[in-house]
């Protein structure tokens, strides 16, 4: 199939499939007037490559991983590298979740102003519950829009 049709079944643009093609992602066919040919497994291929992309990695690790998926074994360098990258994506889901959090604190506190004091943090403790340490700065106010 040619990249269009590729793309439409894929559920891709063109120019990501030539972007894999450039990080060594895929490798279509030629016809002899040099246009891309691609199989029909190539569909599922770049499904697979999107997953990849969306569970966090990087296009020289999918690189790496590829071949690997394909051999069906992945060997303890690469498999580190994975775990390295789960770390990584569970240490940047904490800071979301603790953003998250903050941001929760502050809505509360937009919606239901204490006129007396500002928290002295926007982080909860360990059962989840706001510190209750407070700093009398002034009145914390936000206007509705």
């Amino acid at each position: 199939m040619r990249i269009g049709e590729l793309a439409d079944r894929a559920g891709v643009s063109t120019r990501a499939l030539r972007y894999y093609e450039e990080q060594l992602l895929l490798s279509p066919g030629r016809t002899s007037g040099g246009q891309r040919i691609y199989p029909d497994s190539a569909v599922d291929r770049v499904k697979l490559i999107q997953q990849l992309y969306s569970a966090g990695l990087g296009s020289r690790l999918i690189a790496t991983l590829l071949p690997a998926i394909d051999d069906r074994s992945i060997g303890p360098e690469l498999l580190e590298r994975l775990r390295d990258e789960h770390a990584r994506i569970e240490a940047k889901t904490a800071e979301l979740q603790a953003a998250s959090r903050r941001l929760d604190v502050l809505i509360g506190l937009a919606t239901h102003p204490d006129t007396q004091s500002c928290p002295g943090s926007l982080d909860s403790d360990s059962t989840g519950a706001r510190q209750d340490s407070v700093v009398p700065v002034g009145v914390f106010v936000v206007r509705a829009p």
